[in-house]
């Protein structure tokens, strides 16, 4: 059964490659995404009308780039335009941005399992997304149902689909270390790792609201701290200052307030 489940994303990869070798030109945005995007993307929606503009354009350029397609289900506009969000928002303090270690995505309807299975009766269907390896390289899988959930609940610093783009971020060195060297100038490396350390070992002392999944490695910590400050931006700089500094210098944007009645 697993070697079955391999074999059919195999195949739905290839025709992904094929598909992308057939997709080059950047289509014109559709009006009608800008409500979907103002209704549904808080980071967005505070953005000044000519920055909306150039987010607008990036996200265009991003799915020119990549081919997205559902697994057991149709994929919807709104999908197409969390994604995009998801990706552009990482690198939107960069002038130009392109995921070179990324060619295609699969939208899987709900969690899944590290066999990419996801049986409502399997209790170890408990994965939102992850950036593929090995056979599937410069692949991302994504749950609609978190990708979803990173939108409507913007109190929770969670965001899984920003999270796999901080990961293929972090991967563009070709290493997922937790140290993006394509971001942080060399003489905040070590600062880095040294604050990477002091954040983690709080989070494993329980005396850190960083989620505790940031406390398993140097690359997960660096992840889930993204989702913090794209997330939460006015809480992270108030309850970790140093971070939030960092995080500012890594991602070239300072973030305001995101609450949702500013």
């Amino acid at each position: 059964m697993i070697y079955i489940v391999v074999l059919v994303v195999t195949l739905i990869f290839g025709i992904h490659f094929y598909r992308k070798s057939k997709r080059q030109s950047i289509q014109p945005f559709p009006w009608h995404w800008r409500k979907l995007l103002t209704d549904n993307v808080l980071y967005y929606r505070k953005l000044s009308k000519d920055r909306k503009i150039t987010f607008e354009q990036r996200m265009m350029e991003f799915l020119s780039e990549v081919y997205i397609d559902g697994v057991q289900i149709e994929l919807e506009e709104l999908d197409k335009i969390l994604i995009a969000a998801s990706a552009v928002i990482p690198v939107f303090g960069f002038n130009e941005w392109h995921y070179t270690n990324l060619s295609g995505i699969l939208l899987y309807p709900d969690n899944f399992n590290e066999d990419m299975q996801f049986s409502a009766q399997d209790d170890s269907r408990n994965i939102g997304g992850i950036v593929g390896n090995g056979r599937f390289e410069k692949q991302m899988i994504l749950s609609k149902k978190a990708l979803y959930h990173g939108f409507n609940n913007t109190t929770d610093k969670n965001n899984t689909a920003i999270h796999e783009f901080v990961h293929l971020i972090d991967k563009l060195d070709d290493n997922v270390d937790g140290v993006p060297e394509r971001l942080l100038e060399h003489q905040y490396t070590i600062p880095w790792l040294n604050l990477i350390h002091k954040e983690m070992e709080a989070i494993n002392d329980n005396k850190s609201d960083i989620r505790k999944y940031g406390g398993t490695n140097q690359a997960e910590f660096f992840a889930v701290a993204s989702e913090y400050f794209f997330e939460r931006p006015d809480l992270l700089k108030r309850k970790h200052p140093e971070l939030y500094k960092m995080l500012v210098k890594c991602f070239n944007q300072a973030r305001p307030s995101l609450k949702k009645n500013d």
